[in-house]
């Protein structure tokens, strides 16, 4: 059971203020559909962190450098522009065909690998040998820190105007792509967890 809960706690406090936190607010934002949201979220990050239970600790210095820092920066700026887009039309249609969950799904699994959490999973698998604990403590640390900002980032827009709160994800993201962008360069250095 030390397992279950060093990982659990690990994650939980590895993914405040993480990039996938804000994508879980920027996802609660702009779709308004929690219950997808989060089980998008569930699902990508156990598929994630099984994954990076079964391949260790090794994967996690592949998957660095700059190219690696390059991609996440390009995916991060193509993020800020698809937050300004406001398509409510796409949105009720996506929403009918499952759409907010396969999004939520394939953004959370794509910006989860490499990420702190993913090499924490792999780094806890490593040393307790328990694939199994570690990958539903990793896996429920995520949850605890994401669950909480779908909820919140859902009940900002009933406070804040949407197009402001469209902007602001907008302009964080950018600036982390430009981020990721100068680091590939080594211009700066790397994001945290990245």
């Amino acid at each position: 059971m030390e397992a279950l809960w060093v990982s659990t706690i690990a994650v939980a406090i590895a993914e405040i203020g993480d990039k996938t936190q804000l994508l879980a607010i920027i996802l609660a934002v702009r779709y308004r559909a929690p219950v997808p949201i989060i089980l998008g979220i569930l699902v990508a990050t156990l598929a994630n962190h099984a994954l990076a239970a079964l391949v260790g600790a090794s994967v996690s210095a592949w998957l660095q450098g700059p190219v690696f820092q390059g991609l996440i920066g390009a995916g991060f700026l193509a993020m800020a522009v698809w937050a300004l887009v406001p398509d409510k039309d796409d949105e009720a249609a996506a929403r009918h065909r499952g759409g907010v969950f396969v999004t939520t799904l394939i953004a959370f699994f794509l910006v989860e690998i490499g990420d702190k959490t993913q090499v924490a999973t792999a780094l806890l698998a490593a040393r307790f040998q328990d694939l199994v604990l570690v990958t539903i403590g990793t896996t429920l640390g995520m949850m605890l820190a994401n669950v909480p900002a779908v909820l919140l980032g859902e009940a900002a827009t009933k406070v804040v105007p949407l197009a402001v709160v469209r902007m602001v994800a907008a302009g964080i993201m950018a600036l982390i792509g430009l981020w990721a962008l100068a680091a590939a360069f080594g211009w700066v250095p790397g994001l945290p967890g990245a």
